[in-house]
């Protein structure tokens, strides 16, 4: 007489599997299943809505930079607002300055040294990356722009777009956007957090600019423009590198 061997008899163990019966491995090796790979820094309900802004901001930056290349004055659009050289009187002036300060070096160092720790402590290498080259890239572009414009402010100083208003701008979507990831935000609020971020951070900043006379208002439009274009890009290039180096 044979043994009885049932059909459907559960599967032999590897050997991973016999020395550690808690860890399961996917077919094909590699880590656990039970590990959760790092959420991405670009929502997936927001993308379809912010390549659009994007889009968007990028024409607004080149329209307004044909439009003032090689300009040394304020424009129609700068007209209810002309900078003088020393900007306005205290205490308004001690405001400007404090605001600004947040986009001097020093300034801008201690923000991203605060919100990248935030970001290693809770495990999220890939976001606190996204927050370096972010900023990084912005304030690039503004450079770059800056000596191609060739418009120019109080005695020849580069003044298109405002780097000032780029940074800060860009920090605040950078932000909201990791919080509108983390909240699990669907696109109508994510996309509402991330302009409502923008909006603020870009107004406040302006405002300081052009009140110490460092820019015309234009100039500070075209930072804001600068960092609805370079963030969204950013985000999906860090994302995707990720995921190509979590495959390889």
């Amino acid at each position: 007489m044979t043994a009885f061997r049932p059909d459907n008899g559960p599967p032999s163990r590897t050997a991973g599997e016999i020395d550690d019966p808690g860890r399961r491995r996917p077919p094909g090796g590699g880590e656990p299943s039970g590990t959760r790979p790092e959420p991405g820094v670009l929502p997936s309900a927001l993308r379809p809505a912010l390549g659009p802004v994007a889009v968007l901001a990028a024409l607004l930056v080149a329209v307004l930079g044909v439009l003032y290349a090689g300009h040394d004055s304020p424009g129609p659009l700068d007209g209810w607002f002309r900078p003088e050289r020393d900007g306005v009187a205290p205490p308004w002036r001690y405001a400007a300055l404090a605001v600004d300060f947040l986009a001097e070096p020093a300034g801008a160092a201690v923000l991203l040294s605060a919100a990248v720790a935030g970001c290693l402590v809770r495990r999220r290498p890939r976001a606190a990356v996204f927050l370096v080259v972010g900023a990084v890239l912005t304030v690039g572009v503004t450079k770059v722009l800056k000596p191609l414009v060739g418009r120019t402010i109080h005695d020849g100083f580069l003044s298109y777009p405002s780097g000032h208003t780029g940074f800060l701008t860009a920090f605040a979507v950078m932000v909201a956007l990791l919080v509108a990831g983390r909240l699990g935000l669907r696109r109508t609020p994510g996309v509402l957090l991330v302009l409502a971020s923008a909006l603020v951070a870009g107004a406040v900043m302006g405002w300081a600019q052009v009140a110490l006379g460092a820019h015309y208002p234009t100039d500070v439009l075209g930072g804001w423009g600068t960092a609805l274009a370079v963030v969204p890009v950013t985000a999906w290039l860090v994302d995707r590198t990720a995921a190509r180096c979590r495959r390889d």
